[in-house]
């Protein structure tokens, strides 16, 4: 075991000497990434809240999934009275907008949506499962550039999904980035 990790240690002095440090040992800082934005539970608890009164100030029963950045499942509420169909729909969504690091929808996102490549996807999502989706409604969560999570909305048209979506996503932006008292 010894040999073949000093082969690995080698093969990394080779091919790129300035990840090693003065004792020729690969540097143990770039061999992972730090400091990445991680959302959490109570981050979509807030996304939720503020998502659930949107849907309710616009007189919709929705349902609304919240997942982290690998479009695994933080947290999911069905409000009284929504589809339980639509459920399935949310989580696909959130998943696709987490996965493919934009928004859903027709593609492509600006123009006249391709039909023939719309419906490969679709065919595409039925074959992975349904993790795929274009329809519109999943809407990604970025904080400080990178792409943390997504949340995902069903239950009205995919432009009220969206809007309900956005805004349990600018409730977490604005919880992470209080006003300044003015002094």
């Amino acid at each position: 075991m010894k040999s073949i990790c000093c082969l690995f240690v080698s093969t990394v002095c080779l091919l790129a000497p300035s990840l090693l440090t003065a004792d020729d040992q690969p540097a143990p800082a770039l061999l992972v990434n730090k400091g990445r934005v991680q959302l959490n539970l109570a981050g979509a608890d807030v996304i939720l809240a503020a998502a659930k009164v949107q849907a309710t100030a616009m007189g919709l029963k929705m349902n609304l999934a919240v997942v982290d950045d690998g479009g695994h499942l933080l947290a999911f509420a069905r409000m009284d009275g929504a589809r339980p169909a639509s459920a399935h729909t949310a989580l696909t969504k959130a998943t696709t907008a987490a996965t493919f690091r934009q928004e859903t929808g027709p593609l492509p996102l600006k123009g006249e949506p391709d039909v023939l490549l719309n419906l490969s996807l679709q065919n595409a999502a039925q074959a992975s499962g349904g993790k795929i989706t274009t329809l519109k409604g999943g809407v990604p969560i970025i904080v400080d550039g990178q792409v943390i999570g997504a949340v995902g909305v069903g239950g009205g048209s995919g432009e009220q999904d969206a809007e309900v979506a956005k805004a349990g996503i600018q409730a977490l932006l604005d919880a992470l980035n209080p006003p300044k008292p003015k002094s």
